[in-house]
Formats: structure tokens, C-alpha cells, sequence
């Protein structure tokens, strides 16, 4: 069974400047972290602060849980 985002919970990490979110495979849960720097690629200018990059998550959140979903799917298992 492929990873899904049934969780829309994330949350922002202030140590690391980026975005935390969950995804299942199977019973198990999974986080996935995306970074600043990848959420201004996809609004480029976006400002660097926690309600911004939110946003930017939100708005993106398909786009970004399927480009998780697929480096998920090539990485090597547990």
C-alpha cells in the first residue's frame, strides 16, 4: 500500500526553518519535513516567516504530498 495524507495537520519547526506533516503507510506514521527554501521554489518570494510558509504548504499541500508519496515509494525499506 502506497503512503497517503488522510492527517492535515503540519506544523512548523523553527529550528530548522521548515514544515513537518504525516503521512500512513499502512498502520504506520510517517514525517515528512519540507524546507523553506523548497516552499520559496514554488513561491518564489515568498516572506520566510512561520504564517507565510503555512500558507505556501497549504496551498501547494497535493503538489507536495505527491512528490513525497514518490520519493517515499523509491526509498529502501525499514
Amino acid at each position: 500500500m502506497p503512503v497517503h495524507f488522510p492527517n492535515p495537520s503540519r506544523s512548523y519547526i523553527a529550528a530548522s526553518h521548515a514544515i513537518r506533516f504525516w503521512g500512513y503507510d499502512s498502520a504506520l506514521e510517517r514525517s515528512f519535513v519540507i524546507t523553506a527554501g523548497a516552499l520559496n521554489v514554488l513561491r518564489p518570494g515568498v516572506a520566510m516567516d512561520e504564517q507565510s510558509l503555512l500558507d505556501v504548504f497549504d496551498t501547494f499541500r497535493s503538489r507536495i504530498c505527491q512528490a513525497a508519496a514518490k520519493l517515499y515509494s523509491r526509498s529502501p525499506g525499514d
